[in-house]
């Protein structure tokens, strides 16, 4: 059998990059067991809710939900679980004496295989206020607005 190769990816979180100044993001492998590796597989998955939360000297992945597998027995998992996050001693205190500051919190911004490994992109991030929501939608809008004039400009130019 030939070796997983790449970066394949299986959930996304666009929810967090509305909703937070990202400041640093962490790859960490996931520890987990051998039905959620299965329903992973199948791209399954929902970080809309997760967050991170150090636990002594651990982080952990907590509210991500990885559905039951389908063919499944009694050994299958629960879906919404907490799991053990794989992280280096120095980025674990990192996180950890940087999420205790006000504001400051642990998000997941993608699930994904790695080289046939289930690893998580994790951020570290900051609360936007409602204010800098809209602003960065308008910023948005401006961008995508200028692209389509600029497309047209081109597309004039080559008639």
């Amino acid at each position: 059998m030939a070796k997983e190769k790449g970066r394949k990816l299986i959930a996304q979180n666009k929810k967090a990059r509305h909703d937070y100044h990202i400041l640093d993001t962490y790859e960490a492998g996931l520890v987990l067991t051998g039905t959620e590796v299965k329903s992973l597989r199948q791209g399954r998955a929902s970080l809309v809710d997760g967050f991170v939360q150090m636990d002594g000297n651990e982080a952990w992945l907590y509210n991500v939900h990885v559905p039951e597998y389908s063919q499944g027995t009694w050994t299958n998992h629960s879906a919404r679980r907490k799991r053990k996050l794989l992280l280096h001693r120095a980025e674990i205190d990192k996180l950890e004496s940087k999420s205790g500051e006000t504001g400051h919190t642990i998000v997941p911004l993608a699930l994904y295989f790695k080289d046939g490994r289930a690893k998580v992109e994790i951020a570290l991030a900051r609360g936007k206020k409602e204010y800098d929501k809209r602003q960065t939608l308008r910023e948005k809008q401006d961008r995508r607005e200028a692209e389509r004039v600029m497309s047209a400009v081109r597309r004039q130019q080559r008639a």
